[in-house]
């Protein structure tokens, strides 16, 4: 699903390693706190304010122009980058809100994967663990007397290795060091895989593994988003999909996504949440990426030509001033959603959708 080159002295100075570096997050420690360090963004691209020039009709940025297509919002390309198409708030708020709930919530329930798997196997419920403040203990290591559900567990064959109990009063000094608190598992929730499951180990898509169909809400909306970047006459058929989930600090580094069939069928990439730097390159780490904003609730596409560039993100805005979630503050205000809003504020979620064959 990704390619990304082995980092060499060489390729750290490529033009896109120089980019990546110089959108990259860092801090500058004073006697009171970390501070982060200011950073020149004036050479990134802001479709959100291109958007609001093209709705004023004032002239477009040179080298971006306009798709004319049947769609309900312009779509912008970029002139030098044939395949890439760009919708600037492409989701309402209540898809925005919709999707980062079940990305928290479901995306992440077995037999799909996540970055989680290799250490612990699959694990069930783990944003409600962490709303509750659960630790995740290694079954075989628990004491009889600890927890009467996790004794009956223990005498099962087909039991998971691990498994989620209260925070408070179970463990045993002996167990403690293989508890782990879900709210840090959630916080190092990198990725998961809906539909066909890619399997990293072998670089490809493995339809033997288990998994859940995406969503028949979601494969309508990737449908809707593709349809400005089809063939004509072709309609996208989504089979997999991967969730990105980026803390503070937290970078992509560039990459191809290489591993689908037809390259003319597009990527569909959505944002949510905090506000992000996207790095476009093109067909070789050295030519220069374009820089540009994303937002939560944008859409990005990429198709043809596009999806043999390099492409990353160096940096996402956790700080109240610039991740541009105020209009999400209000979505999540029922005792339930706060959980949900308290890791919005501070992370980014980025869903994309593939035809695989």
């Amino acid at each position: 699903m990704y390619r990304s080159e082995v980092t060499t002295d060489e390729s750290e100075r490529t033009a896109f390693r120089k980019a990546e570096k110089k959108y990259k997050i860092y801090y500058d420690n004073t006697k009171k706190k970390k501070v982060t360090r200011p950073v020149d963004l004036s050479e990134v691209i802001d479709f959100k304010s291109i958007l609001d020039d093209y709705n004023c009709n004032i002239e477009l940025n040179d080298g971006v122009s306009v798709l004319n297509r049947d769609f309900d919002r312009p779509i912008f390309c970029l002139e030098s980058r044939p395949g890439f198409y760009f919708i600037p708030g492409a989701l309402s708020i209540e898809e925005q809100r919709q999707w980062i709930r079940e990305s928290l919530a479901s995306f992440p329930q077995p037999p799909n994967r996540t970055n989680h798997n290799a250490i612990y196997g699959p694990i069930e419920d783990l944003f409600v663990s962490a709303k509750e403040r659960r630790v995740l203990v290694e079954v075989e290591r628990l004491q009889d007397d600890v927890c009467s559900e996790v004794n009956a567990l223990q005498s099962d064959v087909c039991a998971p290795r691990y498994k989620f109990v209260e925070e408070h009063g179970e463990l045993r000094s002996k167990d403690a060091c293989k508890s782990v608190p879900a709210s840090v598992l959630l916080r190092k929730l990198r990725w998961s895989t809906l539909g066909l499951q890619f399997d990293w180990s072998k670089r490809s898509y493995n339809i033997s593994l288990p998994h859940k169909k995406i969503p028949d809400a979601l494969c309508q909306l990737a449908k809707r988003m593709a349809a400005p970047a089809m063939p004509c006459g072709e309609e996208f058929l989504p089979e997999a999909a991967i969730v990105n989930y980026f803390g503070s600090g937290d970078m992509l580094g560039g990459h191809l996504d290489d591993m689908e069939k037809d390259w003319s069928k597009p990527i569909v990439s959505m944002s949510l949440g905090c506000k992000a730097i996207f790095l476009l390159g093109g067909k070789s780490r050295e030519d220069t990426p374009i820089a540009m904003f994303l937002r939560s609730g944008d859409a990005v596409l990429m198709a043809g030509e596009a999806r043999e560039c390099f492409h990353g993100v160096p940096r996402i805005f956790t700080d109240a001033e610039n991740a541009d979630i105020s209009h999400l503050e209000s979505q999540f205000t029922q005792e339930d959603g706060h959980a949900y809003l308290d890791y919005i504020r501070t992370s980014r979620i980025n869903i994309n959708i593939r035809q695989v064959f």
